[in-house]
């Protein structure tokens, strides 16, 4: 499994969990699945529905509504994130009992705090190999996050549509003027719908904004 979004101000964390079968392997490499971060956005949208006809998948996407209710500071992104990893997780492994090796996650907490993180959840799906820069090792996680990215960037456009305001991924600079936009037009409020309230943006966009 892997996730998308959580580096980005704008737009929803979306977490997809892949199974990928040996006799699998070949078709993917040829269409050239690797990690989202490595691929354009075009690219993304051209292979994604491609592979989500090879491999079994499940996916959830947490709106920036969700996530800004989910937020304390005794729930912090990791937790979010591990939730939603056991989520997709538990659910392709008891809706498709595949016959796994490994179930891999991409590292974002070692194991015993990533336990911790999901120890309130009704189903937790154990055996999992935690590793860093899995996305560049394992298909499975490549595959994850080229389809996590896919769904990301449908919502992100659909985003920028409703709002007809272009909104930067990322949470850079441009990223403070966007946002400085959407107040402007909406109000303060709007950002409540369509950002993630702790990223530091959010000082920024309101600390220089007169009401």
């Amino acid at each position: 499994s892997d996730e998308v979004g959580t580096g980005d101000y704008f737009g929803p964390i979306v977490v997809t969990a892949t199974y990928v079968k040996k006799e699998d392997i070949k078709k993917l490499e040829d269409l050239g699945v690797g990690d989202s971060k490595k691929i354009t956005d075009e690219k993304i949208k051209k292979i994604a529905p491609e592979l989500a006809k090879i491999v079994k998948y499940r996916s959830i996407i947490l709106t920036n509504k969700e996530y800004n209710e989910k937020y304390t500071k005794n729930v912090n992104m990791n937790k979010i994130k591990a939730i939603m990893h056991n989520k997709v997780l538990y659910q392709l492994m008891q809706e498709e009992k595949p016959e796994v090796d490994y179930i891999i996650v991409d590292e974002f907490a070692r194991e015993a705090r990533y336990y911790d993180y999901i120890k309130d959840s009704t189903n937790i799906q154990k055996g999992i190999t935690f590793m860093t820069k899995a996305e560049d090792k394992n298909l499975a996680v490549a595959c994850a996050s080229v389809i996590s990215r896919y769904i990301f960037i449908k919502e992100f456009d659909k985003m920028c549509d409703e709002l007809h305001i272009p909104l930067p991924k990322g949470a850079g600079p441009q990223v403070d003027e966007a946002g400085k936009e959407v107040v402007e037009t909406y109000g303060k409020e709007k950002l409540e719908d369509v950002a993630k309230l702790n990223f530091r943006n959010t000082q920024r966009i309101l600390g220089t904004l007169i009401y």
